[in-house]
């Protein structure tokens, strides 16, 4: 009877241990199977550096074709390359990754047409794009490139004392504009309308980039005619000042086009007084915007601040072919002052009107074709895109938000990737000299002070 328990009670064991072992073993395998088909991690840095952005999430997650991306380089080197691309990856199942070793295949190399190590070319069916820098932005730029077929054109007017494309100074210049639009799948060229008073028919986006002249009316006629055709353009007028070494001019014809479409471009010059403008820094000719209304162009901005030194005030109308979205708008903190000529602008609440003033539009003209609206935006003030504020906070993706809008791309409205933030600590000689006493002596020496008390209390 006992022989016969204890059999009973063996075998009960056994079962036990054999469904423990069966239990443990399909936790495994099912962890592991998710594991592979939920491949997530956690980025637990300050600027999120080895997070992608919002618009390659948003480019990637709604592939709807199969997207090929090579990478040429040293084996020994890939594995910075495998830890970006392997982010693409995780985003889409449409995504698919080869990493070519350029010593072991150099027929590859040379049919792929790849001059140098450590470049990522992009191929949807039959159209390929190389990454012009092998980082996010550069990555997802040739993506963009591949699936839109190709770069579009945003034509710069010049010839009127606009900001120059060749001006790389930390002041006026327009260098930074251009690099940043064509970093995003844009080429960008300089037109003047004085020469031929028409707008190329390969410009995807027309530019007027705060003239400081007066444009003639055949510039005008020129441009009213593309926008109304079909066309986009981007209007940045500054206040007319009548001070210093670049004064600005009415611009009369250009304004009077504007307010046909239901823009007025008011002839003053804001001054905010705002805690916004006061905590970043700016004064108050410097209006800083931290609030916007709907629309695609600045739905993604919640939260992120804008700059806008020097700007004009805008009004607004709805016309039988134009339809006007405001954007944004200074504070409720703000004036309008029309003393434009003296060179010291201060705020007079008793004469000066009182804001908030609207500061960006958007617009849109009825052509009369199913597809072929015609777009506008116009914005009191140019500096935001200028070298000198570009990088400051939002302006960067603002730019970009208008042009993606202005060019029909509004899927590609986001946040864009981040530049590496710099996190190094810089310390002065004196603070050198204290963290350096500190590690080499102070502590060590509470160590042996720590280790002599207890030696003398075991005593």
């Amino acid at each position: 009877m006992s022989t016969q328990w204890i059999r009973t009670r063996q075998t009960k064991y056994a079962a036990y241990v054999t469904v423990y072992i069966l239990v443990i073993l399909t936790v495994i395998v099912v962890a592991n199977i998710l594991a592979n088909r939920l491949n997530k991690s956690y980025d637990a840095t300050a600027n999120k550096r080895y997070s992608l952005s919002d618009q390659t999430k948003k480019v990637v997650g709604d592939l709807k074709q199969d997207v090929h991306i090579r990478y040429f380089d040293d084996a020994t080197a890939m594995q910075p390359a495998k830890d970006l691309l392997e982010r693409y990856a995780i985003l889409s199942p449409k995504i698919h990754i080869e990493y070519i070793d350029v010593l072991k295949n150099p027929t590859l190399v040379r049919a792929a047409n790849v001059s140098r190590k450590g470049e990522a070319v992009i191929e949807v069916g039959t159209r390929r794009e190389d990454a012009k820098t092998f980082d996010e932005e550069g990555v997802t730029g040739a993506l963009i490139r591949a699936l839109k077929g190709g770069e579009r054109e945003v034509c710069v007017v010049t010839g009127h004392g606009e900001h120059r494309l060749d001006d790389s100074s930390q002041g006026e210049g327009f260098s930074g504009f251009q690099t940043v639009v064509e970093r995003n799948n844009y080429k960008v060229q300089p037109i003047n309308l004085l020469q031929k008073a028409e707008v190329p028919a390969d410009c995807t986006v027309l530019v007027v980039a705060g003239p400081a002249g007066d444009y003639i009316q055949p510039e005008v006629d020129a441009i009213k005619k593309y926008v109304e055709v079909g066309g986009r353009a981007l209007f940045m007028l500054d206040p007319p000042l009548k001070l210093g070494r670049r004064q600005v001019g009415d611009n009369q014809a250009l304004s009077d086009l504007l307010e046909s479409w239901g823009v007025t471009v008011d002839k003053n010059l804001l001054l905010d007084e705002s805690a916004a403008s006061q905590l970043l820094g700016g004064g108050p000719e410097a209006p800083v915007v931290m609030q916007y209304d709907s629309h695609p162009i600045v739905s993604d901005l919640t939260n992120i601040s804008t700059a806008f030194p020097l700007s004009r005030s805008l009004e607004t109308k709805n016309t039988a072919k134009t339809t006007i979205t405001k954007l944004f708008s200074t504070s409720a903190d703000s004036f309008a002052t029309t003393n434009l000529s003296s060179a010291e602008i201060r705020i007079d609440p008793s004469k000066d009107k009182h804001g908030p003033f609207t500061l960006a539009v958007a617009g849109t003209f009825t052509t009369g074709k199913p597809a072929g609206q015609g777009r506008f935006v116009v914005v009191g003030n140019s500096a935001w895109a200028s070298n000198q504020a570009l990088g400051f906070s939002g302006n960067r993706n603002l730019l970009l938000n208008t042009i993606n809008w202005l060019s029909s791309d509004e899927d590609l409205i986001a946040i864009r990737p981040k530049d590496p933030e710099d996190r190094r600590i810089t310390l002065n000689p004196r603070q050198f000299y204290l963290v350096l006493m500190t590690s080499q002596f102070f502590l060590p020496l509470i160590v042996v002070i720590g280790g002599v008390m207890v030696w003398l209390r075991r005593r």
